[in-house]
This record gives C-alpha cells, sequence and structure tokens, in this order.
C-alpha cells in the first residue's frame, strides 16, 4: 500500500499551481493515501491574537471547498479542516475516501505563543483519540503539537493501530520534531506520516518548514519532502508493524492506575 506525505505552501489555493502540481503528481503515482498538512488552505489563522469571527468564518469555507475536491480524488485523504464551534472553532482531523467524509478527532493540545496563538482559535468539540479504518489501514490523528504526547502514540497502539498521521504547521523539522517523531513510531510501532505548510522565505507567522516525513515502526526516518521535491511517497509494509508491536519497546507492559 503507498502513501503519500507533502509540503503544502503558505496561502494554498485550490486553483493555484501548487495544489494543482500535486494533484498531476498524485495521479501519475497513484497513492492508496494521502497525508494533508495541517488545515492546508489559505493563511494561517491563528497568527494574531484573539478570535475574529469573520475570518474564522472565511477560513471554515475555504475548507469546505477543499473537501469538496477530495470527494472526487481517486484517493483517499486524511487531513484536518477548521469547523464551527459552540464558542470557537474545532480543528477537526478527517477521512475522505469513496466519496464520503468521515470526522476522526478534534484537535485537544494548542499552543500559545507568537505565530501559534491557537488557544484563542481553537477549542474540541469531540472527545476521544479513536482510530479510522480504510482498506487494511488502522489510523489514529496526532494533530501537530499532539504529537509531542507520546502517551497517545501507546494508546492508538492498544487500539490497533498501524498509522498515526501528523498534520502539521510547523517551522523546520527540528530536534524536537525528529524525536517526537522518531519517539511516536518507536513506542506504537506503527508508521508516523507527516505533511507540514511551507514556507521557505519568512512569512507573517515566522517560517513554516516544509519537510513531511515517514518514519517506519522501529523509529527510523525512511523519506522526507524539501522545496525541491514536495512530495514522498513510500510503500508500507503492515508485517513490519505487527513484527515492532511484538518487539521492544511495545511489549512492555504498561502501568495502570
Amino acid at each position: 500500500m503507498k502513501l503519500a506525505v507533502c509540503e503544502l505552501p503558505d496561502g494554498l489555493d485550490l486553483d493555484g499551481p501548487a495544489w494543482l502540481r500535486l494533484v498531476e503528481r498524485l495521479t501519475e503515482q497513484a497513492p492508496d493515501l494521502l497525508i494533508l498538512n495541517e488545515m492546508p488552505i489559505g493563511d494561517w489563522i491563528a497568527d494574531r491574537r484573539g478570535f475574529d469571527k469573520t475570518a474564522a468564518l472565511r477560513f471554515i469555507r475555504s475548507h469546505d471547498a477543499l473537501t469538496d475536491v477530495l470527494r472526487v480524488l481517486p484517493w483517499a485523504t486524511f487531513g484536518s479542516r477548521p469547523i464551527k464551534g459552540t464558542r470557537l472553532l474545532a480543528n477537526e482531523a478527517f477521512l475522505v475516501s469513496g466519496g464520503a467524509y468521515e470526522p476522526v478527532h478534534h484537535k485537544h493540545f494548542f499552543p500559545q505563543e507568537e505565530g501559534w496563538y491557537e488557544a484563542d482559535w481553537f477549542a474540541p468539540e469531540m472527545g476521544g483519540f479513536d482510530v479510522a479504518e480504510y482498506q487494511d489501514l488502522h489510523i489514529g490523528a496526532l494533530l501537530c503539537t499532539e504529537l509531542m504526547f507520546n502517551e497517545w502514540a501507546r494508546h492508538y497502539r492498544r487500539l490497533g493501530a498501524n498509522v498515526i498521521a501528523v498534520p502539521r504547521a510547523t517551522g523546520a523539522l527540528d530536534t524536537k520534531w525528529r524525536a517526537a517523531g522518531a519517539m511516536a513510531a518507536t513506542v506504537s510501532g506503527c508508521y508516523v506520516v507527516s505533511s507540514n505548510r511551507s514556507a521557505h522565505v519568512t512569512t507573517h507567522c515566522g517560517q513554516f518548514g516544509g519537510e513531511g516525513f515517514v518514519y517506519a515502526p522501529t523509529g527510523e526516518l525512511i523519506a522526507q519532502t524539501s522545496a525541491v521535491d514536495p512530495v514522498a511517497i513510500v510503500e508500507i509494509d503492515l508485517e513490519l508493524v505487527k513484527e515492532a508491536q511484538a518487539d521492544y519497546p511495545c511489549y512492555v507492559p504498561e502501568l495502570r492506575d
């Protein structure tokens, strides 16, 4: 089974060249599943303090258009999008396959610092960290900052996950993000697959780093995107997941309260 990760530019437009090149590339290489970056359409909304209802509704509408496009593509897509919540927006992980849209998870952990004032904009409306199913895949979602919380990677292993999808909108793939991806794979025995927003020049939000990645179930980095090649496609082997989940450290019993 083939999975695709990517880096897509800040300010992405569905009629723009970056999206059209992505669709063309994937049409040629025919992956089974594409992982999109976190809320990929338009400019990043959480670079400013204070919730703005007009901006929030505009952000929702732009992602409504995205899901309409995804429904007619021949591959399945896993991503995240803003939806209207009780007070704020919710950042909803979703799976689109066979024309159907499935809500999977709402982001629970939010940074609050310059460029990423997410706690001003988002709150979960859906509880839990549950697994979505597509063909032979059992997919858990860790949206961006959630990758830093290894307990949820272990949780997904207990639910039978074999892939953890990580849509991101972050800076460069530095020590923290490399360590988080490698450890999530190591403690879960899952493939950890992530796409990221990119801006290889300084933007209003600093610099988005691109560098989508794939970590093997044993924790090795096996694929990475770049500005030169913004798409990476890997063939995954689910037998390797079974082997990793039966090996150290996955087999070690966990303490229970």
